[in-house]
């Protein structure tokens, strides 16, 4: 049988357990049509690039399917009769990964860099380099004596 990929986005109203229940109510469709969901991700609550249905944020959902044509016209049939589901992409894949999709693998990756180094010293300071750290500042003489004596007698 061939192998699809389908990501769904639920609305941002339904909770996490209702589309567990939306997964396995496709999962059920599957089983009856012939196929079977061989892989299934929750990839969470999720800001969505521009507005669909007044929804600012939505549930992503990927389903690993291994069914006939026929099963997947049926489930994108439901799909499309759900008000829960704002959008939804089914492909043709030639294998179903095995590890976490490229999204859980990017949001392990965010977890680990979130440790910036140490805070700065004291309430106020930012920790940055002071203005007299910096090398023009250091050329300079200190003193205003100093200053004059290196710099050449002007002639009027």
């Amino acid at each position: 049988m061939p192998l699809y990929e389908c990501v769904l986005i639920a609305r941002n109203d339904a909770t996490q357990q209702q589309v567990d229940a939306l997964a396995d109510q496709i999962a059920q469709g599957m089983e009856a049509g012939g196929g079977a969901v061989k892989k299934r991700e929750y990839w969470g609550l999720r800001s969505l690039a521009y507005r669909i249905k007044k929804n600012r944020k939505g549930h992503y959902l990927l389903l690993g399917l291994d069914a006939p044509p026929a099963a997947v016209t049926e489930m994108e049939r439901l799909l499309r009769l759900n008000e829960d589901v704002l959008r939804f992409l089914t492909i043709r894949v030639p294998a179903i990964e095995e590890g976490p999709s490229a999204m859980l693998a990017r949001r392990s990756d965010d977890r680990e860099r979130t440790f910036r180094g140490p805070k700065p010293a004291g309430r106020f300071d930012s920790g940055r380099r002071r203005y007299d750290d910096r090398e023009e500042f250091r050329a300079r003489p200190e003193r205003e004596d100093e200053f004059r004596q290196a710099e050449p007698a002007r002639e009027e």
